[in-house]
């Protein structure tokens, strides 16, 4: 079995997408995520997208798997990797690319091309602060989190450093019975008034090395407890993403990269257990 895919990465959370007509029936879609996500057996990736066109008052629509499989609403860094790939594939010639998302339709502002490197401003919505001031019990005892919607769940915490085991910390919060559906992470401290730093531990992928809609809950999160004004630049491992809330509808914006690196075939194998390798 053969899957066509097509490579990108935002700020080096990268996804592998491929147009839903060429995703290929049969096998369920979570076990074939798993096999083309993982880093030492398929291509590896923090999600697999499904990109169908054109799409009800958009131009695509995409269907985010995580790399364990597990369904997400959005990915800021996917979303943008999806319009890059709609440039690149000629779905659209507009510098206007709208993407229906489980988070509703995006829309996204091609500022800059350089061949396979693309910068988008994106219209993250207007976030939901459910809780401002949490204190979530942990088993190291209860830690101040805010907890916000931005299409998915995120769960924004204040540190002073990153000098603890914010992975493991990371992994407890996602899957806390808190939140049964498992939420994604992110840690941050502000640098000054206009600028974080900030690490993600996202649901279905772990670690990655920046988050749109992670960027956006930790900017949300830091807002309304008054650590920062807007516009903020957030500093992750990957490099930085400037976001900016528009004060009259305090909807967020976020301008951030993406790059096409590689394109290719996936050979699915499957394990049969009353014989061998099968493809």
């Amino acid at each position: 079995m053969t899957i066509p895919f097509l490579k990108a990465h935002g700020a080096k959370n990268d996804f592998l997408l491929t147009a839903a007509p060429d995703v290929p029936q049969g096998v369920p879609p979570a076990e074939l995520a798993r096999a083309i996500c993982d880093r030492h057996t398929g291509i590896g990736a923090d999600g697999w997208l499904h990109v169908a066109t054109p799409a009800q008052n958009a131009d695509g629509e995409i269907r985010l798997f995580n790399a364990d499989g597990s369904v997400a609403e959005i990915s800021g860094n996917g979303t943008r990797c999806a319009a890059a790939f709609l440039i690149y594939r000629g779905a659209t010639v507009s510098s206007h690319v709208r993407i229906r998302t489980g988070a509703g339709v995006k829309h996204l502002l091609l500022l800059e091309r350089d061949g396979l490197r693309f910068v988008f401003q994106m219209n993250m919505g207007v976030p939901e602060i459910r809780a401002r001031n949490l204190a979530l019990p942990l088993a190291q005892g209860p830690r101040d989190v805010t907890l916000v919607w931005v299409g998915n769940p995120q769960c924004a915490i204040p540190v002073e450093n990153f000098d603890f085991d914010w992975r493991r910390l990371g992994a407890e919060i996602e899957a806390h019975p808190h939140f049964p559906d498992h939420t994604n992470v992110s840690f941050f401290r502000a640098l000054n008034e206009h600028a974080l730093d900030v690490r993600f531990y996202e649901r279905g992928a772990g670690e990655t090395m920046s988050s749109g809609t992670g960027s956006t809950g930790a900017v949300a999160a830091a807002l309304a407890r008054g650590l920062v004004l807007s516009p903020v630049t957030v500093n992750t491992p990957a490099g930085p993403l400037e976001l900016r809330a528009n004060p009259s509808t305090q909807e967020i914006s976020l301008v951030g990269p993406a790059e096409i690196v590689g394109e290719g075939f996936f050979h699915y194998a499957k394990i049969d257990a009353n014989g061998p390798r099968t493809r």
